[in-house]
């Protein structure tokens, strides 16, 4: 790996924002979003960072933002043409910063379900049922669903988002605006679904975000990455277990075989986790680009 791991960005004396994996710089009416190589597992940030990752992210939205036809908030992720202070590390930068409008953020996270896994299947299995909307009997572990559903979710500042109805969702944002979301997130998702399966990539599912750039909606944050998704190779896919993916679950996976109590200060990986988890996000970006990974 020749690449240097970002933990946290450094931008002069602009004003910040950290979360779990971005710093975001407030430039007035834009912000400057810079991908950290953090990672989070179970509402942790974990003290090991996984090179590039801020990279993969940042281009895997990047792409998404080109191909699909929704109004978006990326201007630029080419440093030459933002005006960076004058001690900023470019190096450090490059790849993972993007120039955005700046927007007011709809409290929501729009999650859209194409198959039964991770808490939707946990709930499935006592309730059947996924965020209130009932489900056929005797699906199993990693089912398709019939037609992909949209289950929002409150999004949290720190911790966990919540599952929420759509009904409490209109509570929050009304009527008009929440059909909005759910049917623009469903085709979003739709669409990017079906060009990851050509190739080779399952989009099992994913979390979008929004914001009000005056009085439309568009979308923001990041898209369709394997840290806002579940990618799983089509190739291996069999319903009934658990999948193989591309995405942070094989973190997941290593930190339950540890005996770490979700509730202290997390581990840090060992440098094979290290370097299979970046190996895994680098895959998902060439396969779904197309393109050769630039950092590789």
């Amino acid at each position: 790996m020749g690449s240097s791991v970002l933990l946290q960005s450094s931008l002069a004396d602009l004003p910040v924002k950290r979360g779990k994996v971005r710093d975001m710089y407030d430039l007035g009416d834009r912000m400057l979003m810079v991908s950290t190589d953090r990672i989070s597992a179970f509402d942790y940030v974990l003290p090991t960072g996984i090179p590039d990752k801020g990279r993969v992210l940042t281009q895997i939205s990047a792409y998404w933002f080109g191909e699909l036809t929704e109004k978006h908030h990326l201007i630029t992720t080419d440093l030459s043409q933002i005006d960076l202070p004058a001690d900023a590390d470019r190096e450090l930068l490059e790849g993972r910063t993007m120039l955005v409008r700046k927007t007011n953020v709809v409290p929501i996270e729009c999650v859209v379900r194409g198959y039964l896994v991770g808490s939707g299947w946990k709930e499935y299995q006592r309730s059947g049922a996924v965020c209130g909307i009932s489900l056929p009997a005797g699906m199993t572990e990693s089912a398709q669903f019939a037609e992909p559903i949209f289950t929002p979710a409150t999004k949290a500042e720190s911790g966990h988002d919540e599952n929420i109805s759509f009904e409490r969702m209109v509570d929050i944002v009304g009527q008009d605006t929440a059909e909005e979301l759910r049917r623009r997130s469903l085709a979003i998702y739709q669409r990017g679904a079906e060009i990851a399966r050509q190739r080779g990539i399952i989009i099992a599912d994913t979390k979008f975000e929004w914001g009000w750039d005056g009085d439309e909606l568009i979308l923001i944050d990041e898209v369709m990455t394997p840290d806002s998704s579940r990618f799983w190779p089509a190739d291996q896919y069999q319903p009934g277990k658990g999948q193989p993916s591309f995405d942070k679950q094989f973190v997941r996976d290593w930190l339950e075989t540890t005996d770490w109590d979700k509730n202290s200060a997390p581990p840090a990986l060992p440098d094979e986790i290290v370097a299979k988890t970046r190996d895994k996000y680098i895959e998902a970006f060439e396969r779904v680009t197309g393109a050769t990974f630039p950092w590789k």
